[in-house]
């Protein structure tokens, strides 16, 4: 066996580096040392993310093909890795109350291990390799969502998750037998397939499979109708559990969908799946807004949003181009930013005063109005409002979206752009609590932590300057790139 072929896993060794560090600091140190857990893992964590910006960018395979790495899936997982380091910095004040000091360690430890699964769906081009990176990120998060272990609420979420991630990965196995029985090469490599039922006529089950995997995918991104669990469990998991579930394990589930359609089931692009994921993409963002509208609960709030903002990412997925990667995950960063922003303030109040209904936002502006202003930036970003960032990232999917120029794509983005109108209102709802709301301040005016203000700052400083920064967007699209000629389009 070549050992150096490791060396192209750097990348999931930083990450495992820093959960074996923890895992043996906080197995072996005594009672007074495990308080230094916390800010070991936000340390080690923060040089880590650090020093992946600068691991040298090449493009290469391992385990014979299965593994592949390059500019793209660097860029990616760097961009994730801001989002994980900002929900750490949310994370330390919820760790040090009494319950969670008692397992702070056990957080960080699941953490880094999900998001160890997590680069190995990005990296896999090899379905039994995406199978494990998908079940190494899926099973720990159970144990978060239920971390709360004396709420009711986050076991019940705990459940909810755990039933639904188990069925969708049997419906997404289901499909992947089928998958390997219709390219009929004994291969699970995305290569093999690709060439297989490229040249053979699409059977029915064809067709099915791609139904099930889409199926076991959409569980991961909440694409409607596979998003069921995702306002309950948003309510019952810990807040810093609930950021980190919107924003990475979207994130991460956007890139692999995107991998897996384009260079495995690309030869069968406009025949077969392209006209599923028109159907999906227009249920998706309708559904996650209207139901948006009713919500009174910010994090049941945040949740249908997020369903919305899924069917979003998905327009980059349609285009199937190197533009559409790149805008894909431009729109994954502005979101990172974004969303975490609005998290970080609903974070911030909660561990102050217990309260996340949006009635107790009203007149929040008197007593506590730099929260009040990072909130508004934040929601304005994921309406699309310019000048920030959302406005561009939705701008550049909605043109991805159309480069083929059909009438079908036209008439997608039609019906995105209407319901961007739609999503405008609910989050005004939030803006219309803390500023325009004559009702008197339900909370009283208090300091959050300095890590909670760091993330703040972190948060608004990329909503408002990312759209602005032309070199970001360069760099995705160079990275980009790495992927040019794998494409359907």
């Amino acid at each position: 066996m070549d050992y150096s072929q490791f060396g192209t896993l750097l990348p999931e060794i930083i990450v495992l580096g820093v959960f074996l560090i923890v895992f043996l600091f906080d197995t072996f140190s005594g009672e007074n040392g495990k308080k230094a857990v916390t800010p070991l893992a936000v340390v080690l964590f923060g040089i880590a993310t650090v020093a992946m910006w600068f691991v040298p960018t090449c493009t290469a395979d391992a385990f014979a093909g299965m593994y592949a790495t390059n500019a793209a899936t660097m860029a990616i997982k760097n961009v994730l890795n801001l989002g994980v380091f900002i929900v750490l910095l949310q994370a330390i004040r919820w760790t040090d109350t009494e319950d969670g000091k008692l397992r702070r360690g056990e957080f960080f430890e699941l953490l880094f291990v999900t998001l160890f699964g997590m680069y190995l769906m990005i990296s896999a081009r090899h379905f039994l390799l995406f199978i494990i990176g998908l079940e190494s990120a899926s099973l720990p998060l159970a144990a978060m969502v239920a971390f709360d272990k004396r709420r009711y609420e986050s076991n019940e979420a705990a459940i909810k998750y755990i039933m639904t991630a188990v069925f969708s990965s049997a419906v997404l196995l289901m499909g992947v037998s089928f998958v390997y029985a219709c390219s009929g090469t004994g291969s699970l490599y995305f290569s093999d397939i690709a060439a297989a039922i490229g040249s053979s006529a699409h059977s029915a089950m064809l067709i099915t499979a791609l139904a099930f995997v889409l199926a076991g995918i959409g569980f991961k991104l909440s694409l409607v109708p596979f998003h069921l669990w995702t306002a309950d469990v948003y309510q019952g998991a810990p807040t810093a559990v609930t950021s980190y579930l919107s924003v990475i394990s979207k994130g991460s589930a956007a890139f692999a969908f995107f991998i897996i359609f384009c260079q495995c089931f690309g030869t069968v692009y406009s025949q077969v799946w392209e006209w599923m994921l028109y159907a999906i993409i227009i249920l998706t963002i309708t559904v996650g807004n209207l139901f948006a509208i009713r919500q009174k609960n910010m994090k049941r709030f945040m949740a249908f949003s997020s369903v919305s903002q899924a069917g979003y990412i998905m327009l980059g997925i349609i285009a199937a181009s190197t533009m559409g990667l790149t805008n894909m995950m431009f729109y994954i960063l502005v979101y990172v930013f974004s969303n975490l922003g609005v998290f970080a303030v609903i974070a911030a109040i909660e561990n102050k005063t217990g309260k996340v209904g949006m009635d107790d936002y009203n007149g929040l502006h008197k007593t506590n109005p730099w929260l009040s202003f990072a909130m508004t930036l934040a929601v304005f970003s994921l309406a699309g409002i310019p000048p920030f960032a959302g406005f561009f990232s939705k701008f550049f999917i909605f043109t991805a979206a159309t480069q083929s120029g059909s009438v079908a794509l036209y008439v997608l983005v039609l019906i995105a752009l209407i319901n961007t109108i739609i999503s405008l209102y609910y989050y005004l709802l939030v803006v219309k609590a803390m500023w325009i709301s004559k009702e008197e301040p339900v909370i009283e005016g208090f300091r959050s932590t300095l890590s909670e203000r760091c993330g703040i700052w972190i948060c608004v400083a990329g909503i408002v300057f990312i759209g602005l920064v032309s070199c970001i967007y360069q760099w995705l699209e160079t990275s980009s790139q790495a992927l040019a000629g794998t494409l359907p389009m």
